[in-house]
């Protein structure tokens, strides 16, 4: 991966500052019925609004809550930060083992995703298809982590 299109180191601990309060909310959200007393609701520009049980509506303003679009953007950005942030020392190896995570976080997803499709009916699919836009930056980031911090382990301190 081209070190041009990384973001600077420092953006990674914004990033974790994203990402862990808007996990945590989101996955509140999903377990619990917070959804009626956590909630933005707010009139936004939509280019599309296809709300069940009502009329379409492209290009308008339209009253909604948009907590989920909150945390879901929140999370993308925070995700975004922690993956594609440069480490202190950036080399070869580093190089190599993001582009491996981030093929292995593809390859798991759409396994995942495979197996949804086979498995998994109805509205609850709907559910699965939501929640698989953010499981192949959280494979991405756990493995890319977990395998650098076996290497950090494994190495004896440089000086």
């Amino acid at each position: 991966m081209s070190q041009k299109m990384l973001l600077p180191n420092g953006l990674k601990k914004i990033g974790w500052f994203f990402l862990v309060p808007s996990a945590v909310l989101g996955f509140i959200r999903m377990i619990s019925d917070l959804e009626q007393r956590l909630s933005l609701k707010t009139k936004v520009f939509a280019l599309y609004n296809g709300e069940f049980l009502s009329s379409e509506k492209q290009f308008g303003v339209i009253n909604t809550d948009i907590t989920n679009t909150v945390i879901g953007t929140v999370f993308i950005l925070g995700a975004l930060m922690i993956g594609f942030s440069k480490e202190k020392k950036e080399d070869e190896f580093i190089a190599k083992l993001r582009l491996s995570s981030l093929l292995w976080a593809v390859w798991v997803n759409y396994i995942l995703l495979l197996l949804a499709f086979i498995f998994i009916y109805g509205t609850g699919f709907l559910s699965v298809m939501i929640y698989n836009m953010f499981t192949v930056m959280i494979i991405f980031i756990g493995r890319f982590n977990f395998i650098l911090f076996k290497y950090k382990m494994s190495t004896p301190n440089e000086k």
